[in-house]
């Protein structure tokens, strides 16, 4: 990234509006996207809801074992300190 050198407070402020500009058009985008991933997807058949189904559940585990996971390595974080 090229460093941009600015003259008066009246360039750092349009550098400021750009910048809040283009992070809140991505800040949109990814949330258009996130939206579509988390979105559930209607089922054609009866098929595809059962693989909807098994891979909703397949996710719903993966996530229940990660924070078990995390809670076992990390639990000394969410201990209270005794005095």
């Amino acid at each position: 990234m090229p460093v941009s050198h600015y003259n008066t407070l009246e360039d750092i402020e349009l550098r400021k509006d750009e910048l809040r500009a283009e992070l809140q058009g991505k800040s949109e985008q990814m949330g258009e996207l996130w939206r579509d991933l988390t979105l559930p997807k209607p089922a054609n058949s009866k098929g595809e809801l059962i693989a909807n189904l098994i891979s909703n559940s397949v996710t719903a585990i993966d996530a229940f074992l990660l924070v078990r996971k995390l809670m076992k390595t990390y639990s000394w974080l969410f201990q209270r300190k005794r005095r």
